[in-house]
């Protein structure tokens, strides 16, 4: 198929050598715990991918990340996902490398991720019911030269593989609501506390890995625990990412966002890509069903796309994030029934004679499963397509 053609001419540009490795392994084995996929991306330069050529990285625009996280989706997905999580924390690194808000050493951070092939696990809110995903699910308690941080992440990718942790902490502010003039520091969310990003090195006292994922779809991504236990974080190791009205993210949570949304979406893209390439390569179906099938899943890819060059073109704000959202929805819907009619058409023989349409079937699904949810974007977006700033729940 000629975009799946295209997409693994770019990983192979890119990342030579990966999807030959990853042939070579059947894929139960790639997507099982322990599973070697992560070593192969290491060992061809996987972790440097969408770091600028300045910070010697690999220096994939957003479009060009999108096609090279399709293919590597369509070989395994479980590592499609898991490393979609490294990306956008490196381009939440690299933006702030490039922004007036730099401390002088994500530059440094960049380029040992790169040269060494680092992996940066996420610790940002995500998967926790009934907690909004601006909410850090990690808390500091300020100590001398530093903070002290206990807390949590469930599921976080990379667990088992990662060098660094990235994640989301609240820091206790100087003149929140409990402080002895009663008033609230302007840079805080209205409760006390601010907004950082701090940057662990696995070894860091403190952090523990806890088995947490039990499925046996994307067991490869590593998804379990990782929990914080008096971790001491220098100051040095924060960044703080700048005040923002409650709900609404700052410019490097926007940023990191839209790269989160680009590729987790390109991940599932790929999987839904392999179902339908097995579908063409037996010829099921009639010549008009195959092409609706492939029309469906283009259909995704083309939104998919859109947002990459808009990412690409410098388009990173309120309106490029609501934008954004809209083609992430759109193409789950999309690849949902490109799913369905590809399960259909292959027939129940295909089905019964290997587990991987099965399995593929099941996964592709997980995309509706990362935040935000449909039903928590939907009062947002109708009051942001009425005028009003974005305001994620």
């Amino acid at each position: 198929m000629r975009s799946m053609d295209h997409a693994r001419e770019t990983c192979e540009a890119f990342l030579p050598g990966l999807l030959d490795k990853l042939d070579d392994i059947p894929l139960s084995e790639l997507e099982a715990p322990g599973s070697p996929a992560l070593d192969h991306f290491r060992a061809c330069g996987g972790p440097g991918l969408v770091i600028p050529t300045k910070y010697h990285g690999g220096g994939a625009d957003p479009l060009q990340a999108l096609a090279v996280v399709r293919a590597v989706g369509a070989h395994s997905p479980s590592l499609a996902v898991a490393t979609t999580m490294h990306h956008f924390s490196v381009a939440t690194l690299f933006t702030l490398a490039d922004s007036v808000q730099r401390s002088g050493m994500e530059w440094a951070l960049l380029e040992g991720i790169a040269e060494q092939g680092l992996l940066v696990a996420s610790g940002f809110a995500e998967g926790r019911p009934g907690q909004g995903i601006l909410a850090p699910t990690v808390r500091a308690e300020a100590v001398d030269g530093g903070y002290l941080v206990n807390g949590s992440k469930k599921p976080c990718s990379l667990s088992a593989s990662m060098d660094l942790l990235t994640a989301s902490v609240a820091l206790p502010t100087k003149n929140g609501p409990d402080s002895p003039d009663g008033t609230s520091d302007a840079t805080g969310d209205g409760d006390g506390t601010e907004l950082a990003v701090m940057l662990l090195p696995r070894p860091t006292e403190g952090i523990s890995v806890h088995p947490f994922w039990k499925s046996w779809a994307l067991a490869g991504a590593e998804s379990d625990e990782v929990r914080l236990t008096d971790v001491f974080v220098d100051e040095q190791l924060l960044m703080r990412t700048g005040a923002a009205e409650p709900g609404r993210l700052d410019e490097l949570q926007t940023v990191g966002f839209l790269w989160f949304e680009l590729l987790i979406s390109a991940s599932y893209l790929g999987a839904a890509g392999a179902l339908v390439e097995s579908a063409l390569g037996r010829e099921r179906g009639s010549t008009s069903d195959r092409a609706d099938l492939v029309t469906r899943l283009e259909t995704a890819n083309l939104l998919l796309e859109g947002v990459a060059r808009m990412l690409r073109d410098g388009e990173n704000g309120d309106e490029a994030l609501g934008k954004a959202l809209v083609a992430r929805y759109a193409a789950q819907d999309a690849l949902g029934e490109t799913v369905r009619r590809a399960v259909e058409m292959l027939g129940g023989t295909a089905f019964i004679a290997s587990s991987e349409v099965a399995y593929l079937a099941a996964v592709s699904h997980g995309l509706g499963f990362h935040p935000p949810s449909r039903a928590s974007f939907a009062a947002p977006y109708l009051e942001h397509v009425a005028g009003s700033p974005l305001r994620l729940a």
